[in-house]
């Protein structure tokens, strides 16, 4: 266990519904919690990654949930190549645990304090555009979504619109056969490879009109119309490789019932020359950005601003 003054962090492991274990992290308040979040990554992205921002919340009081997907980071239990995940069992299935073990964290502190606790869903990118296929996220109080999108390569613009479409109908898909798996320097800088399975089925999304809510064998899994509670999507505006703006609002399109804010960031207007896709979460740059990112969603939702003011 590693020790500050502001908090703690503690290992574990989560249970998916298939029996498949996940690495996930604890971090937690100096105090009794005043909220809970979830912490869900990017693709191909460890939760170590997230690391400082996890922190950060856990000094507000929120205690935090971070893990990783099956086949990444410390939840690979064989070689990449013979992982069999599916971009869909990490909604379903690892998004699910991460949410279950929340949800009972929040339930436990609830009873313990004698009075209701917020529950905040964080997603980066993939961990913020597949939460509407998770099972029972309405639970929670509110989602945050940085750079989370419906990455259909119609929605990017000029020499990034070709790129994208090269992305998903040739380097993605032949560089998964030839590998076994998606290399990670493939995916952007923080990534690790990805298995063949989640390679070939983002591909197959970023191909079809309207990304994966058009998949007709999803059809029973998308529940985005189920959410009422607010959801405040972030594109960040040199993010042109994985997060344009269109993405971003048609992914918001999606939570049709929901309390929908859309925010816009320029590096410029923070001091910075860039920050693109994964800046967000560097820990030097915490302090410029995490405030931020956090003010709306907390100002938004009764139960974060009555405990966390």
């Amino acid at each position: 266990m590693n020790k500050s003054t502001c908090f703690t962090t503690r290992d574990t492991r989560l249970r998916c519904s298939d029996g498949r274990l996940l690495a996930a992290t604890w971090h937690e308040p100096a105090g009794p919690a005043r909220a809970v979040a979830v912490v869900s990554p990017a693709t191909a992205v460890a939760r170590g990654f997230y690391r400082g921002f996890a922190e950060w919340l856990a000094g507000r009081g929120y205690a935090v949930l971070s893990y990783d997907y099956r086949g990444i980071g410390d939840s690979r239990a064989q070689a990449l190549q013979q992982e069999e995940a599916r971009l869909r069992d990490w909604a379903q299935l690892d998004m699910g645990a991460a949410l279950h073990a929340a949800q009972r964290r929040r339930l436990f502190e609830q009873q313990n304090q004698g009075e209701a606790l917020g529950l905040l869903w964080i997603g980066h990118s993939f961990g913020g555009n597949a939460v509407g296929m998770t099972p029972g996220y309405e639970r929670a109080d509110a989602l945050l979504g940085v750079a989370a999108q419906a990455a259909d390569w119609r929605f990017w613009s000029g020499l990034d619109k070709f790129k994208a479409w090269l992305f998903f109908h040739t380097m993605l898909p032949i560089a998964s056969h030839v590998f076994g798996h998606a290399p990670g320097w493939l995916l952007g800088s923080r990534a690790q490879g990805l298995p063949k399975g989640a390679a070939l089925e983002w591909a197959a999304w970023g191909r079809r009109r309207g990304f994966m809510f058009t998949d007709p064998s999803l059809q029973g899994h998308l529940a985005y119309d189920r959410f009422e509670g607010p959801v405040h999507l972030w594109n960040i505006t040199d993010d042109h490789v994985f997060g344009p703006a269109p993405a971003v609002d048609e992914l918001a399109r999606q939570f049709s019932a929901a309390q929908v804010q859309r925010h816009t960031l320029d590096p410029q207007a923070v001091g910075l020359h860039q920050i693109g896709h994964f800046a967000m979460f560097r820990r030097e740059l915490g302090a410029r950005l995490w405030p931020l990112l956090l003010a709306p969603v907390e100002a938004s939702t009764p139960l974060l601003r009555a405990r966390l003011s």
